[in-house]
């Protein structure tokens, strides 16, 4: 008799999710109350999903197997499937994670609304579970337990970029015209994985959806997980640093103007949001130009976000996975000018009206377009 298990999930570029933190950007800590879960009339949520804080399921759910061989055959049985220990909170806002099984025991962690923990086991009506660095116990009632559909609905299948230079095709051959390109650690959404056995899964990216050869990027699932009490200390210290710095740089700036070629660009006037998107749209009609930053002579969409930001005195990561990680999160329905939107391996600014500012492709340069011209994965905000 032989047995064996299969690891649920993935992990990005080797690295055991158990041994990273996962923060929750862009949420706003609250004290606990003698309940379980925070309601929505009474505690603030700047944002529902920040893609930075996810990370894989830490010690995901298991598929075991038990293997019996005689001298002619081997018998193999699925005992359970691969979402069977995996929890979903279904809350308004979020669950307290507690030290024991009981409302009076110490709040060691929080588990937002669709954020995924493993279940390790049972003890009265409440769960034992593990999600990032937070183990604890959560109420039944708030968790949904095994539901394979729910769990797939929340998460997000991902493709991170594991070349210098990764070509998005339009169909999965080699022979295929390239639809645009990703740099190194950039990740996009995959949106198909039919075609993966022949190497190849299909991906949303800002040219459209392309594929990509699987023997160049790296495969994962991405949740939502639990913050400990001291990350979320440490997110809101980080992000109220990252506020005042931004304002105090953006104070310092003076109005200037200064001219390239023809055209007639001002420096950046004021601060906040507004003055950002005063800034960038002076820029659009410019072109794109993959790995640039110049915003007269070629940027492509993290360089230009980058590019537009430290005019303000705002040191931003060229990367647009990267940028998911700045500043603090907020919602969709909160968006304001000069907040940072980002997508599948793209980004932009939020003018304001539903629109972007964004340097697209090397077709239409810089220009405007719908925020919602594709999906969201999340909203950061600088100022």
């Amino acid at each position: 008799m032989l047995s064996y298990t299969l690891a649920a999930c993935l992990l990005a570029s080797g690295i055991s999710a158990s041994s990273v933190a996962a923060p929750i950007s862009g949420v706003v800590g609250m004290a606990s109350t003698d309940t379980d879960t925070a309601a929505q009339n009474s505690y603030s949520t700047f944002a529902g999903v920040s893609l930075v804080v996810s990370r894989i399921l830490a010690e995901s759910s298991n598929v075991e197997y038990e293997v019996e061989e005689n001298a002619s055959t081997a018998v193999q049985v699925q005992q359970t499937s691969e979402y069977a220990n995996i929890a979903i909170a279904q809350v308004t806002d979020y669950v307290n994670v507690r030290a024991g099984a009981s409302e009076e025991t110490e709040v060691v962690g929080k588990l937002y609304s669709n954020g995924a923990a493993t279940v390790l086991g049972t003890e009265g009506g409440w769960y034992h579970i593990t999600s990032g660095r937070v183990d604890g116990y959560v109420k039944a009632d708030y968790v949904v337990v095994g539901d394979e559909q729910l769990a797939r609905s929340v998460s997000r299948r991902v493709a991170t970029v594991a070349t210098q230079t990764l070509y998005v095709r339009k169909e999965p051959t080699t022979e295929s015209s390239v639809l645009g390109m990703v740099p190194m650690g950039d990740d996009l959404t995959v949106t198909d994985e039919s075609t993966a056995a022949q190497g190849w899964v299909r991906v949303s990216a800002e040219e459209g959806d392309g594929y990509v050869s699987t023997d160049y990027v790296t495969l994962s699932t991405e949740y939502k997980l639990a913050e400990s009490k001291a990350e979320e200390e440490a997110r809101l210290a980080r992000e109220e640093a990252e506020r005042k710095a931004a304002a105090a740089a953006a104070a310092r700036k003076k109005s200037s103007s200064k001219s390239s070629g023809k055209k007639s660009y001002s420096s950046p006037s004021g601060s906040g949001g507004s003055a950002v998107v005063n800034y960038a749209s002076q820029f659009v009609g410019n072109p794109y130009v993959y790995g640039g930053s110049s915003l007269t002579n070629g940027a492509d969409c993290s360089g230009f976000v980058m590019s537009v930001y430290a005019a303000f005195g705002v040191s931003l990561p060229h990367s647009s996975s990267g940028m998911r990680s700045v500043g603090y999160g907020v919602s969709q329905s909160e968006m304001r000018p000069g907040d940072i939107v980002c997508y599948s391996g793209h980004v932009a600014i939020y003018a304001g009206n539903g629109q972007i500012v964004h340097a697209s492709n090397k077709r239409d340069g810089i220009k405007y377009s719908s925020a919602y011209y594709r999906n969201i994965l999340c909203v950061r905000r600088i100022f």
